[in-house]
């Protein structure tokens, strides 16, 4: 009998054994097929090309306000806005009813020093026969002086009012701006703005952070929403010795040639410099997941213990398929490629072969 019951606990010890096996087998295969199955790559230091891009607007490189020295009315006006004028060219015609006044004054200033000029000639006579006196002599010589004063006064008078009556275009240029209509008479605005636009200049503003790479004369390429990709090549001419208090950049000025005149002042430009290289991590573009709802981007890296960690990573340049990162992943590391929709931080993977 005890035999019979040894046999039958023996039994059962060897059964419960087996069940407990099959149990444990079971459960290491349920945490196997927990595990999401990614790919990885790993990503190190490429040296990038740092690009600097910037908006802006073209500015004419000089302006020329056309303008009357004195009120005046309007006769003709032969321009209007958008019109290309060469230097020289007559813009403007002014009334010249003044003129005539002006002559008047410079025929009597004339008159008046021929008559001083006798006078002191007569009395420089006078002296020399003993007739006259030094004195008589000096203040002739003072009213001589006085009346050819008085002469050149008035000639550059009228000469300035002739000038005034036809105006003419000192620059090469495009009017930009009209004021007036023949008939109006002429207030503070200018007649006309002539804009000199070649070269045009081009006016950007560069952070603190970038200004170290910023020098005069380094090339630039500009393009503009007009011409779609084509590109115009600038030169940086001048960059400023002060930081603006508001914006906490610098106004850096780029010049193009334009010698087709097919750049316009008021046109919205694009531009880019290039300013050296640095070292940074590059990560495949396929590493990268954006946040929906928000601008953040992510990327998650395997951990040594068979995690993955989910790094907030600031992306720089796009670089064909891979992207420059500027933080968040250090040299080295492994990243998921594939299989991050299923994937959450502190998750297990299997890394696929």
């Amino acid at each position: 009998m005890k035999r019979h019951i040894f046999y039958i606990s023996s039994l059962a010890s060897i059964i419960l054994a087996a069940c407990s096996g099959n149990e444990k087998v079971q459960t290491d295969d349920n945490q196997d097929e927990n595990k999401t199955l990614v790919k990885i790559e790993t990503v190190d230091y490429r040296p990038v090309v740092q690009e600097g891009n910037y908006t802006a607007t073209v500015e004419p490189e000089l302006i020329n306000n056309i303008s009357a020295s004195s009120p005046n009315r309007i006769k003709e006006i032969f321009v209007d806005e958008g019109v290309r004028v060469s230097k020289g060219q007559k813009l403007v015609v002014l009334d010249d009813i003044n003129t005539t006044s002006y002559e008047m004054q410079v025929a009597n200033a004339k008159a008046t020093l021929e008559n001083v000029q006798i006078n002191y000639d007569r009395a420089v006579e006078l002296l020399k026969i003993g007739g006259g006196t030094q004195q008589n002599v000096d203040q002739m010589q003072l009213q001589l002086t006085n009346a050819k004063i008085a002469l050149a006064t008035a000639e550059r008078t009228l000469r300035n009012v002739q000038e005034n009556t036809v105006l003419v275009s000192p620059i090469n240029g495009i009017v930009t701006a009209r004021n007036y209509d023949p008939g109006d008479m002429t207030a503070s605005l200018p007649i006309l703005t002539v804009a000199q636009v070649q070269p045009v200049k081009i006016v950007i503003n560069v952070s603190e952070s970038e200004l170290s790479h910023v020098k005069k004369g380094m090339p630039a390429e500009v393009r503009f929403d007009t011409y779609g990709d084509e590109v115009f090549n600038g030169t940086i001419t001048m960059v400023a010795p002060t930081v603006d208090a508001d914006s906490r950049t610098f106004g850096v000025e780029i010049t193009v040639n334009n010698s087709d005149n097919r750049i316009l002042p008021g046109m919205f430009g694009r531009v880019r410099l290039n300013l050296g290289e640095e070292e940074h991590v590059v990560a495949p573009d396929r590493a990268v997941v954006k946040q929906p709802g928000s601008g953040n981007h992510y990327i998650y890296v395997y951990n040594n213990d068979g995690t993955v960690s989910y790094n907030k990573v600031e992306l720089g340049q796009r670089i064909g398929n891979s992207y420059e990162i500027l933080s968040g992943v250090e040299p080295g590391a492994k990243v998921v490629v594939s299989g991050q929709s299923r994937l959450a931080d502190g998750a297990s993977v299997e890394i696929a072969k």
